[in-house]
């Protein structure tokens, strides 16, 4: 019996990929789960650094209104409003 060292080749290299693929899933999926961690983290964080900017915002244009101080309410929403723009935010509310 001859050996056909094609099909003997093909055999081992879906051996190998296999194998190859199985570690690289096996690292991944551990991976995965601890940057699941990290992002559930990161997005408690910024759920509270939201409520505090929002009420920080909130508690200034109080301040402001109260001493009725129209040119740094214009400063700090040209501020605010660049902000916004810098990071795309206003774009997408517009469209």
């Amino acid at each position: 019996m001859e050996i056909n060292w094609v099909i003997l080749g093909w055999l081992i290299d879906m051996i190998l990929n296999g194998f190859v693929w199985l570690v690289i899933a096996a690292i991944f999926l551990s991976l995965i789960d601890v940057t699941d961690k990290w992002t559930r983290k990161a997005i408690k964080w910024m759920g509270i650094a939201d409520d505090w900017i929002r009420k920080f915002v909130d508690n200034l244009f109080e301040w402001i209104q109260k001493k009725n101080l129209k040119i740094l309410s214009s400063i700090i929403l040209l501020i605010i409003f660049g902000i916004l723009a810098q990071l795309g935010i206003i774009p997408k509310l517009i469209t």
